[in-house]
């Protein structure tokens, strides 16, 4: 009797491991389809302002930057920008599930394919936005500064119900812009929030990413011209035409420009290394119309993707360095 006691027992044990393991490889699998899906390397658009907003605040205050405690501030900022921005495209991927299923550039997505419940998705995103909120806590815990506590909710929500923008306004593109602009801001206030109020630079700042951002969106929406007038779906190429779309796009460029030039008129330590990444975001930005004119959305890799991106790396990097050596 114990040996038989025994043997169920081992062999219960046995079962439990394995469906545990079986949950946790699972978890691990779904994990992985989400980090596929909603793209991580995109955060390169947001994260470079999200640091130079950080260096801005911190050179600003009375007593300069304090390295060891702005380094872990940073690291904090880096971790807080990696899970609103994943929170936001996990709440996108979502919210336009139905019309992606519609699309065929984008039914291979997760949730349209079948690879991932939309269930285990609202447990992504509900699992994100909290961690996403813990580290903002730990700023107040940490520093006593509340306001990334306070603020964090609204913007959380804000990113999130980007999805729904293109339902209701053509000017969903500039929804977009704004959120990848609260990066600057609010890397700004978790370092020091009365940065806002010296100067004007870092809201010149945001003002860049928001028109650099939404006229790359608007050319992006591009590829789905037809399926948003199918749909009802309101993108600026969709109810503006593609030339009024472009043409928008290339004033939002020409502007998110002039904004930066504003950025470097404001800010003392930037001088001709900034003024030269200036020029040659402004060079890229030409790159990208041009590409787009030529070739359409055949190529919307090169145009959308490595064109911004070393847009944003440029103008980040040359700003963090500029700060640092002067």
């Amino acid at each position: 009797m114990f040996f038989l006691l025994f043997a169920h027992g081992a062999k219960a044990y046995r079962e439990s491991v394995g469906s545990a393991r079986y949950h946790a490889a699972m978890s691990l699998e779904k994990m992985r389809i989400i980090a596929a899906d909603i793209k991580l390397a995109h955060s390169v658009f947001a994260l470079p302002f999200a640091i130079l907003g950080a260096f801005l605040a911190a050179s600003a205050s009375e007593t300069g930057i304090s390295w060891g405690p702005f380094s872990a501030q940073l690291g904090l900022i880096i971790l807080a920008m990696v899970l609103a921005r994943t929170a936001a495209m996990i709440a996108n991927r979502i919210l336009d599930a139905g019309f992606d299923a519609e699309n065929p550039r984008t039914s291979g997505r997760a949730i349209p394919s079948g690879r991932l419940a939309r269930r285990d998705a609202i447990i992504a995103w509900v699992v994100t936005a909290i961690l996403f909120l813990v580290v903002c806590a730990l700023f107040g815990l940490i520093y006593a500064n509340w306001w990334p506590l306070c603020l964090g909710t609204p913007v959380v929500l804000w990113i999130s119900l980007y999805g729904l923008a293109k339902r209701f306004t053509q000017f969903c593109h500039v929804w977009l812009g704004s959120s990848l602009a609260l990066s600057p801001l609010a890397a700004a206030i978790a370092i020091e929030p009365s940065s806002l109020t010296a100067s004007p630079a870092i809201w010149l700042l945001a003002l860049m990413v928001l028109l650099w951002v939404a006229g790359f969106d608007v050319i992006y929406a591009l590829q789905d011209v037809e399926i948003d007038e199918r749909d009802g779906l309101r993108s600026m190429p969709s109810a503006m035409g593609v030339a009024g779309a472009l043409l928008v796009a290339r004033l939002m460029h020409v502007a998110s420009v002039i904004a930066l030039l504003g950025v470097i008129w404001v800010v003392p330590q930037f001088g001709s290394l900034m003024l030269a990444a200036a020029g040659m975001m402004a060079a890229l930005l030409l790159v990208e119309h041009l590409t787009v004119r030529q070739w359409g959305t055949s190529r919307m890799g090169l145009t959308f993707f490595t064109l911004n991106g070393v847009v944003s790396c440029l103008v980040g990097l040359v700003g963090v360095t500029d700060i640092i050596l002067l």
